[in-house]
């Protein structure tokens, strides 16, 4: 089969007519009938039942056209790679991201792309919702944990490890933990990702005391910072507090699972420019781990 052949069946298939596929294709009808005959006599099977109004597919017909249309959609997407290659980034790309790492890390690296690709331009929502990149026609959905919707494609970011954190005063009242088995019995501010019976230490069961239940990181630092107990935060939302003596670090052979962030979209097949450019742009500007986000 020649890839003229699956161009020739594929638009009769599609357009129900060898009328319509001809002058699509720019060819007389007689040929387009011809090429079909043909290509059904090669293959020793009947494709296609014609009668003077409506063109069916046999069964064979069905599963040979499936083929046809895939190798079709290959070819038009090794075209196009092949064209962007020759093509500068453009468009409108639409971005959401979490608050923390959107104020952290998102501004600058959003504000250095546009003065690297001048012809794009960015529309971007920060925020602490749920996003579907597909419902909502967003180019790339930055999130914390990788989605469960298999359709999309998760590409990880980078990893921001978590520490526990407490105020002066809270320690003072309280005590300081020497060791996980010590942070029995203190208050615990957790996030949503917590389990609200143990601390969140990795392959330990320690039960806790917990105060605070809250579903954003700057808000459980800050309640942190004010005394209310013991946190277990991403250390890079924490760099700050800590130097400046509002909060301790605590117990750092403690193992927390890791804030995971991935850039969430639709596709890989097709995917436009403007997409792949911003993706490369911000992995090559992220470390691999949170840990030196915040170094200048």
């Amino acid at each position: 089969m020649s890839l003229d052949d699956a161009q020739v069946f594929t638009r009769v298939v599609e357009l129900h007519s060898f009328t319509q596929a001809a002058n699509s294709l720019g060819m007389q009808k007689s040929t387009v009938s011809r090429r079909i005959a043909l290509l059904e006599e090669r293959l020793g099977v009947r494709l296609l039942n014609r009668t003077t109004r409506k063109l069916r597919l046999t069964e064979v017909g069905q599963a040979y056209y499936e083929r046809c249309r895939q190798i079709m959609l290959d070819f038009a997407e090794a075209e196009q790679a092949v064209m962007q290659l020759q093509q500068a980034p453009s468009g409108l790309l639409r971005i959401t991201a979490p608050i923390e790492f959107g104020q952290l890390f998102l501004g600058q690296a959003v504000g250095a792309f546009l003065r690297e690709f001048p012809q794009i331009s960015a529309e971007v929502e920060i925020t602490s919702r749920s996003v579907d990149p597909v419902e909502e026609g967003v180019d790339i959905a930055i999130t914390v944990g990788q989605p469960q919707d298999s359709t999309l494609i998760a590409r990880k970011l980078f990893e921001s490890p978590r520490r526990f954190y407490a105020s002066p005063d809270y320690l003072d009242r309280h005590g300081q933990p020497a060791t996980t088995a010590d942070l029995v019995g203190h208050r615990a501010i957790l996030l949503p990702q917590d389990n609200p019976r143990y601390w969140p230490v990795v392959g330990e069961q320690r039960l806790c005391n917990r105060c605070l239940s809250c579903n954003n990181i700057t808000f459980a630092r800050e309640a942190a910072i004010a005394g209310a107990g013991i946190a277990g935060l991403p250390s890079m939302i924490c760099r700050e507090s800590v130097e400046s003596g509002q909060l301790v670090e605590l117990l750092p052979e403690a193992v927390l699972p890791a804030g995971e962030i991935y850039a969430v979209y639709p596709s890989r097949r097709f995917q436009a420019m403007k997409v792949r450019a911003f993706l490369d742009f911000v992995i090559q500007r992220l470390p691999s781990t949170g840990r030196d986000l915040l170094e200048p």
